[in-house]
């Protein structure tokens, strides 16, 4: 199982900050802009905005907030002139790792991200030498106390995901990507919320890592996810939940 996907729970449970309460108003601003830009401002004809508007919901974002990242996406208000890219890179132990950027300077982004990986055991790769080690699915992480294994299965396996599977703590729950908004929907209307349900990059396989080459790559991700023009780091390193909270402790 993946070590993202405990890396996700674990954050999650994890008493947010004044400071990391912007930054996740942040990345989920740029997100409905870019969303919006993409595929326009209504959420009924478009599933990424969809998505984002209900990211911004669960963090209890105001309405107005919403409405002017939308507006800005779709150039109603002016704003800066944002631009999506995918970066590819390695962390300790081979690990391949997809950074998605929103920014409005890539240069200086492309520059800042090689010294944040080098810093921590890291080097940029070349477009698609990472990529085919992910698939594009739907990615839903259940805590274990919302409901037991033959509930979950029930309810997710009927709306249409691929898999239940068991990460320790928590369910990872996957799906196509077009099942997405169904089976996170079916969770819903069984009363249960979900630390986390995005539709990313899944990894294929993983990379076990443990002791000092875990450490140095749960603080690359740290990293990576601290920096504001980084929306989502998507790698495929596996890791007991016992590194993880001493990298954070």
């Amino acid at each position: 199982m993946s070590g993202h996907s405990k890396w996700a729970t674990i954050k999650h449970k994890k008493a947010a900050t004044d400071a990391k309460r912007g930054k996740a108003f942040t990345k989920i601003i740029r997100e409905l802009s870019i969303a919006a830009r993409s595929g326009g401002a209504d959420p009924d004809s478009n599933p990424r905005l969809r998505t984002a508007i209900q990211a911004a919901k669960n963090e209890n974002m105001p309405n107005d907030n919403i409405e002017r990242a939308i507006l800005r996406g779709t150039g109603q208000l002016e704003g800066e002139q944002l631009e999506e890219v995918m970066f590819e890179g390695y962390g300790p132990g081979g690990v391949g790792l997809l950074v998605s950027v929103v920014t409005s300077n890539r240069n200086r982004t492309v520059g800042e991200l090689r010294h944040m990986l080098s810093k921590n055991g890291g080097n940029m790769a070349e477009t698609g030498a990472v990529g085919w080690m992910f698939q594009r699915k739907g990615d839903i992480i259940v805590p274990k106390t919302a409901a037991d294994e033959d509930k979950m299965m029930g309810i997710v396996l009927d709306a249409g995901a691929e898999d239940l599977r068991d990460d320790g703590s928590a369910w990872e729950v996957t799906t196509p990507p077009e099942a997405f908004e169904k089976v996170r929907d079916a969770l819903a209307a069984a009363g249960i919320k979900p630390d986390t349900a995005e539709v990313s990059w899944v990894p294929q396989n993983y990379v076990k890592l443990a002791g000092q080459q875990a450490q140095q790559m749960i603080r690359l991700v740290e990293t990576l996810e601290e920096y504001d023009d980084v929306q989502h780091v998507y790698a495929n390193f596996d890791v007991d939940e016992s590194e993880i909270q001493a990298a954070i402790a």
